[in-house]
């Protein structure tokens, strides 16, 4: 607090050099000054890989608890929430009665932006982030092929949400066969944290990803509903000829049969096709979802109910907002998906107070995407509702208030 004692003007004293001492002191002030001004500057450019890793465990003592290795990588990308926003806007139904609904369902993303150390600094303490390498983001891809499989993941996504609800709806939606196509090779054994492979089956020596089969065994294979009649036959260890359409070539091989790991009695290739299957819809009906560059198949089951809310009368959620994820299955079933602490907290964000979210996602605390972690995150402000199917999510939303389904059997449409 400032006085009026001293209200006097003395003599101005006269100018004098700082003494050495002061000339010494002013160095580090200065440094110090600028280094204030300049590290947060410098850390706003500088990738943050170049001095954080990010760090995971890989293998897990008896006690499950106990870190035996670590599996340590440059942390050049982050894992964070990024939306969660209502379907309906991006969902268009035509040639056949849609109906308006009070309460919205809403799907939920996240995003993986590459980092600074600036950013680094802001989200090492928060739980809805994790950081990512390079190989978590892309694994042995590009950021192209990564950008091409989430697409590819999307309009399956879509394509099972619009069937799913359709037929559950009462129409008769069908999905048609498509080419035999490689999505990848199957791992028959992998390490203890699921993160490396360390042995895989011959198939491996000749399959590729995006492969298209075109004859096994001397016969046409057409469509992936062929394979199966094919290998049937064989027994594991038998030695067949393949055929397969790469980049736009024929390429021949010898493939070596082998035994299911999920039914000895079933022998296979060993690889993982890619769902080609398309969906047909009765004459005159069309349904879209648009959904820009968003990838991934996470959002199926928001679409699907999304899509029932819309065709049939009564309202799903009875009138509230309900945010969800999970992938869609073929026999109703949900699937689980990535970054579930990071969609916790983007559903808070937005102020939704219900989010179902796929039971399989588990109960190990140890795993960021597992459901304590998501609880973890939102606290009481969200209440997160674990479904295992389709069925489980239409008895959650009953029991927030909505309508049950009404019985329909095949729904009008209108032909273009």
């Amino acid at each position: 607090m400032f006085t009026q004692s001293d209200s006097v003007n003395e003599p101005r004293p006269a100018v004098r050099a700082p003494s050495r001492a002061h000339r010494w002191w002013a160095i580090p002030t200065a440094v110090l000054g600028g280094l204030a001004v300049f590290a947060p500057v410098v850390a706003s450019v500088v990738p943050a890989d170049s001095l954080v890793d990010r760090s995971r465990c890989a293998e897990y003592a008896d006690d499950g608890i106990t870190c035996l290795t670590q599996n340590v990588a440059p942390a050049q990308f982050a894992l964070v929430p990024a939306d969660a926003e209502p379907v309906e806007p991006r969902l268009d139904v035509a040639g056949t009665p849609t109906f308006a609904e009070d309460g919205q369902i809403y799907f939920v993303t996240v995003r993986e932006p590459e980092i600074t150390l600036l950013d680094w600094f802001g989200i090492a303490l928060e739980p809805s982030v994790r950081l990512r390498s390079y190989e978590d983001k892309y694994g042995t891809g590009t950021s192209e092929d990564r950008l091409r499989e989430g697409q590819r993941q999307m309009t399956g996504a879509k394509d099972w949400a619009i069937y799913t609800a359709l037929t559950r709806a009462g129409y008769d939606a069908r999905m048609v066969s498509g080419p035999a196509q490689v999505d990848y090779v199957i791992c028959l054994r992998a390490n203890d944290a699921n993160t490396e492979c360390l042995e895989s089956p011959p198939a491996a020596d000749f399959l590729e990803e995006y492969d298209v089969i075109t004859s096994v065994d001397g016969q046409d294979v057409t469509v992936l509903d062929d394979l199966d009649p094919i290998i049937s036959v064989h027994q594991p260890g038998d030695v067949v000829d393949i055929t397969v359409l790469r980049d736009g070539q024929e390429v021949s091989g010898r493939i070596e049969l082998i035994a299911s790991p999920a039914d000895s009695s079933r022998t296979i290739l060993g690889f993982i096709p890619i769902d080609t299957r398309t969906l047909q819809l009765p004459a005159g009906l069309s349904v879209d979802i648009e959904t820009d560059s968003i990838g991934g198949p996470s959002a199926g089951l928001a679409f699907t109910l999304a899509i029932i809310d819309e065709v049939t009368e009564g309202s799903l959620t009875g009138g509230l907002n309900v945010a969800v994820t999970g992938t869609i299955n073929e026999d109703g079933s949900v699937g689980a998906i990535g970054g579930l602490n990071s969609k916790a907290s983007a559903v808070q964000q937005v102020g939704v107070r219900y989010f179902l979210v796929p039971e399989s996602q588990g109960y190990d605390e140890r795993s960021p995407d597992s459901i304590p972690a998501a609880e973890k995150v939102v606290g009481d402000n969200v209440q997160i509702i674990p479904v295992a199917t389709l069925d489980d999510a239409l008895e959650a939303l009953a029991a927030l208030g909505g309508d049950p389904i009404p019985a329909v059997a095949a729904p009008p449409t209108t032909a273009a």
